[in-house]
C-alpha cells in the first residue's frame, strides 16, 4: 500500500512527527529565532520549493502549505505578534529592545553610504518627504531593499504581494475609496485578525474603521508602493461598487443619495498616493514655468542684467517656486 503523502516530511524534509508544528519547526528554524533576515531567507527557499508542486495532482496541498508558510513568516517577523506567540511556546517575555532606525539599518547593511544619506535628507527637507520616500524617489536603493529595512525599523513584517496574494473573500468588504486613499488591501485572516498590506503603517482611525467592517482587529503588513498600486488597480477597479457602510444606514433614501452623488458639487473620490505625487509634480512644474516667465519679464527691463544673467536668476526663482509648491502641497496632503 502506497504511503500517504505528508507534505511536511516529503516536501519540506521535516522529521518532527508531533503535529501541529509550531512556526519555527515549520520554517526549519531554531526555537525563538530572532534574526529576521534569516527567517525570511528560510521562508523564501521553502516557498520556492513548495511552488514546484503548485500544478498537477497536488495543487490544493501546495496552496494550503504556501498559506501556512506565509502565516508563519508574517507572525514571527512582526515584533509584537512574535513576542505574544513566543510566550505561548514558553519563552519568557523580556520586553522589546531598542529598534534601529531606517538610516542605521541601510548604513549598517551598506545599502547606501553617508554621502547618499545626506543627499536624501536634503531632498526630503526640500520637498517635504520622509527619508524613506526620499530614498525611493531618488532611486538610491531598490524598493524591496528599502521597504525591508523600513519594516525592520517599524517592527512590522514585509510581504511580497506577488507571492502571498490577496484574500478574495475579504476584498469586497473594504470600500474602494478606503483602499485607494490609504493604499491598503487585505491579504489574509490569521489568529483572529486581518492582515492588511500597505506601504505605510495604518493610522488608528483607519484601523478602527476596518475593524468595524471586518468584525476583527487589523494588523499592518508592509509592502512596496508599486505592488500595492497594482493590487488595488486589479481588485478595486474604478467602476467597482462600494460595499455597505460599517455604521448604521443613513436616513436619506438611496435615490436621493444617488442624485446627490451625480451633482457637480458631489464629493470626489480621494486620489491615491501615486496620483497625489503626480499632481504635486504638475503643479510644481506650472509654478516653475510661471516664475521663470515673470522673472525674465522683470529682469530684462533692468539695465543691470544681461540676458544670460536674467535667465540664470529666473531659472533659480523657478526652482524655488516649484520646490515650495511641492512642499506646501505635500504638507497639506493635496
Amino acid at each position: 500500500m502506497a504511503q500517504e503523502l505528508d507534505v511536511y516530511r516529503d516536501w519540506l524534509g521535516i522529521t518532527e512527527t508531533a503535529r501541529p508544528l509550531n512556526y519555527y519547526q515549520l520554517l526549519r528554524l531554531k526555537a525563538f529565532e530572532d534574526d529576521t533576515p534569516r527567517i525570511r531567507d528560510h521562508y523564501r527557499k521553502m516557498n520556492a520549493h513548495v511552488r514546484r508542486y503548485a500544478t498537477g495532482d497536488y495543487a490544493e496541498q501546495s496552496q494550503d502549505l504556501l498559506n501556512e508558510l506565509a502565516k508563519a513568516m508574517l507572525c514571527i517577523t512582526d515584533v509584537q505578534r512574535k513576542r505574544e506567540y513566543d510566550v505561548t511556546l514558553g519563552r519568557q517575555d523580556a520586553g522589546e529592545g531598542r529598534r534601529r532606525t531606517l538610516e542605521e539599518i541601510l548604513l549598517a547593511n551598506r545599502v547606501i553610504d553617508q554621502a547618499q544619506l545626506d543627499k536624501a535628507r536634503r531632498f526630503a527637507e526640500q520637498v517635504g518627504l520622509d527619508i524613506r520616500d526620499a530614498i525611493l524617489q531618488q532611486k538610491l536603493a531598490g524598493p524591496d531593499t528599502v521597504m525591508l529595512a523600513y519594516a525592520e525599523s517599524q517592527g512590522l513584517p514585509y510581504v511580497e504581494l506577488e507571492d502571498v496574494g490577496v484574500d478574495e473573500a475579504l476584498v469586497p468588504q473594504i470600500p474602494p475609496m478606503t483602499a485607494r486613499q490609504h493604499s491598503c488591501i487585505p491579504i489574509m485572516a490569521d489568529a483572529g485578525q486581518v492582515l492588511m498590506a500597505s506601504p505605510n503603517p495604518l493610522v488608528p482611525d483607519v484601523e478602527e474603521d476596518l475593524r468595524l467592517r471586518l468584525g476583527m482587529p487589523v494588523r499592518t503588513v508592509l509592502c512596496t508602493p508599486v505592488s500595492i498600486n497594482k493590487a488595488i488597480a486589479k481588485h478595486y477597479p474604478r467602476d467597482m461598487p462600494a460595499p455597505a457602510p460599517a455604521a448604521a444606514p443613513a436616513k436619506k433614501p438611496a435615490a436621493k443619495k444617488a442624485r446627490k452623488a451625480a451633482e457637480p458639487g458631489a464629493e470626489k473620490e480621494p486620489l491615491t498616493q501615486q496620483e497625489q505625487v503626480k499632481q504635486r509634480f504638475l503643479f510644481a512644474v506650472v509654478a516653475f514655468n510661471i516664475a521663470v516667465v515673470l522673472g525674465m519679464l522683470l529682469l530684462n527691463g533692468m539695465a543691470d542684467f544681461s540676458f544670460g544673467s536674467a535667465a540664470v536668476i529666473a531659472v533659480l526663482l523657478g526652482l524655488v517656486a516649484g520646490a515650495v509648491t511641492f512642499s506646501v502641497m505635500t504638507k497639506m496632503n493635496l
